[in-house]
C-alpha cells in the first residue's frame, strides 16, 4: 500500500446523522489501535478479540462525549481472561488491558464460545464528565461475555437508547491484526420505531464490518450502507489512537498515595513500575523514594 493509500486509510472515526434527524451513526476504524494493544500486552487470540471489541466499543461511545471527556469500561468475570479494561476520550485516545493476556479456551469441547473468555460477570461503565466532581457509573450483568451483546444490553438499560452496535476485529494466519473497527447508530428522540427496527435489522444482516475493510471499503462506505435507504450527512472525523498519558509524574504520585510504612520498605532503591493500560516500564530514582518517605512521615506528625 503507497504512504497515500496508507493515510487514507489510517484508524478514524466518522460521525453522521440522518438528514431527516432520525439517528445518528458512527463508525471507527481501529485496526491499528488493537495491534498495538496485542503487541504492547502480549495477547492470545482471545484476549486479542475480546480486548480489541472492548477498546472499539469505548470509542464508539466516547463520541458522544465533549472535548477531553472520557468514557472506561470494566468487564469483570469468572472466565479465563478475568478483567477487561478500555478507555477512551472524545479526542481519540483509546488505551486498555487484560488481565490474563495469554487467557485461552478449549475449544475441543462442543459448547466452547467466544463469551465463555468473560464467562458470568458484570460491567460497569463510568463517564468523566466536565463540571461533575464525580464519574457518572452504571453496572450491569454481562449478557454472553463477547462485549457486542454486553455493550448493547447496557445502552438499551442504563442509557435507555435504542441502537444497534457491531463490533469487529479479524486476525490473520499468524495471529495479528487483519482488520477491526465498529459501527453504532443511535435513534433520536423524535425518530419513528419502524426506522429503528429497520436499521436494527439492517446491521443484524450486514457482513462483518473488518470484511469491509478487507474489501478496500473505507468508514464513509460503511455509514452510507448501514443507513440504507435514509441519507446521512457527515457531522464530524477524527483520528482515533493508542494512546496513554502515563508519566513518571502520574507514577510518583500515584506512589505518594501509599502509606509510610509502604513506602519506608522501598526506601533505599529505585523502583520499577508498569502501567497497566500500556505497558510502559518506567523507573522511580530512589532521591525521589527517598522524598516521598519524607513527605509521608511529615504527615503523620
Amino acid at each position: 500500500m503507497s504512504l497515500k493509500k496508507e493515510f487514507q486509510f489510517k484508524d478514524r472515526l466518522i460521525k453522521g446523522i440522518a438528514t431527516d434527524g432520525q439517528f445518528k451513526v458512527s463508525v471507527v476504524k481501529t485496526t491499528d489501535v488493537v495491534q498495538t494493544a496485542k503487541e504492547n500486552h502480549n495477547l492470545s487470540l482471545l484476549s486479542t478479540v475480546l480486548l480489541g471489541r472492548a477498546l472499539t466499543a469505548a470509542m464508539l461511545l466516547a463520541s458522544e462525549l465533549k472535548g477531553e471527556e472520557r468514557i472506561k469500561l470494566r468487564f469483570e468475570g469468572s472466565g479465563p481472561v478475568g478483567v477487561i479494561a478500555a478507555e477512551a476520550n472524545r479526542v481519540g485516545e483509546i488505551r486498555g488491558y487484560v488481565q490474563n493476556p495469554q487467557a485461552a479456551l478449549d475449544y475441543s469441547q462442543p459448547d466452547t464460545e467466544l463469551g465463555d473468555g468473560l464467562g458470568v460477570g458484570l460491567l460497569t461503565v463510568s463517564k468523566i464528565l466536565y463540571n461533575e466532581a464525580e464519574p457518572r457509573t452504571s453496572t450491569i450483568q454481562l449478557v454472553k461475555g463477547d462485549i457486542i451483546a454486553d455493550v448493547a444490553h447496557f445502552l438499551a438499560q442504563s442509557e435507555q437508547v435504542l441502537s444497534a452496535i457491531q463490533l469487529d476485529v479479524s486476525l490473520t494466519d499468524d495471529g495479528n491484526v487483519k482488520e477491526a473497527g465498529g459501527l453504532m447508530i443511535q435513534r433520536m428522540p423524535e425518530a419513528e420505531e419502524e426506522t429503528m427496527t429497520h436499521l436494527q435489522e439492517l446491521i443484524s444482516e450486514l457482513p462483518p464490518i473488518a470484511s469491509f475493510f478487507e474489501d478496500g471499503k473505507y468508514i464513509d462506505d460503511i455509514m452510507e450502507l448501514a443507513a440504507v435507504p435514509y441519507s446521512v450527512k457527515e457531522l464530524d472525523r477524527q483520528p482515533v489512537d493508542f494512546f496513554c498519558r502515563c508519566s513518571p509524574k502520574r507514577f510518583k504520585n500515584a506512589l505518594s498515595m501509599l502509606g509510610y510504612e509502604d513506602l519506608k520498605e522501598m526506601e533505599g532503591e529505585s523502583q520499577e513500575v508498569v502501567c497497566n493500560y500500556c505497558g510502559d516500564k518506567m523507573t522511580i530514582p530512589r532521591e525521589e523514594i527517598k522524598k516521598l518517605v519524607k513527605s509521608a512521615r511529615a504527615k503523620l506528625n
